[in-house]
C-alpha cells in the first residue's frame, strides 16, 4: 500500500514536471490547461507537496497579476500545511525549506506588480531570511540574485 502511494506520488510529480517543461518552453496556455487538470485531480485537500509544487508553477503561467498572487498564496499555504510527520522525512524537509525563499520572492514580486510595496517588502524580508536553506548551486544563486534585483527595485 505505501509503495503504491509512493509510485503514485512520483507519477504526479512527473506529470507536474511535464507541464513545467511546457511552461519553460513557452507554451503557457497548454501548461495552464495541464496544471488546471492536475489541480482538479489533486484537489484542495490533496498532498500538500503536490499542491505547493503545482501552485508555485501555475502562478508563473498566469497573465493576470491578481491570479498569479492567488496561486502563489496557495503554494505558500500548501507548504505551510505539510505536517511534522511529513517533514520528518529529511529529503522532503530540505525540498520544502528550499522553496520558501522562492515562494516569498514570488509573493513580493506579485505585490509589487499590484502596486502594494509594503506587502512586497514584508515578503522580500521573509525571502531574504529564508535564504539559509538554499544550497550553493545554480538554483540557490539564482534565487539570491532575484532577491537582490527585487530589493534594488524596491529601494
Amino acid at each position: 500500500m505505501a509503495e503504491q502511494r509512493q509510485a503514485s506520488g512520483d507519477a504526479m510529480m512527473t506529470r507536474i514536471g511535464q507541464a513545467v517543461m511546457l511552461l519553460h518552453g513557452g507554451d503557457r496556455e497548454e501548461a495552464r490547461n495541464r496544471f488546471a487538470a492536475l489541480w482538479g485531480e489533486i484537489g484542495q485537500e490533496g498532498d500538500p507537496l503536490h499542491r505547493c509544487t503545482l501552485a508555485h508553477y501555475m502562478a508563473d503561467a498566469q497573465d493576470d497579476p491578481g491570479d498569479e498572487l492567488a496561486w502563489d498564496l496557495r503554494a505558500l499555504s500548501a507548504a505551510e500545511g505539510l505536517g511534522d510527520e511529513r517533514l520528518a522525512r529529511h529529503e522532503e524537509t530540505l525540498a520544502v525549506r528550499s522553496l520558501y525563499p522562492s515562494l516569498h520572492l514570488n509573493l513580493a514580486a506579485d505585490y509589487l506588480k499590484l502596486h502594494r510595496p509594503e506587502a512586497a517588502r514584508v515578503h522580500l524580508d521573509r525571502a531574504r531570511a529564508a535564504t539559509d536553506s538554499l544550497g550553493d548551486d545554480g538554483y540557490g544563486d539564482g534565487v539570491r540574485a532575484a532577491i537582490a534585483r527585487l530589493e534594488s527595485r524596491l529601494a
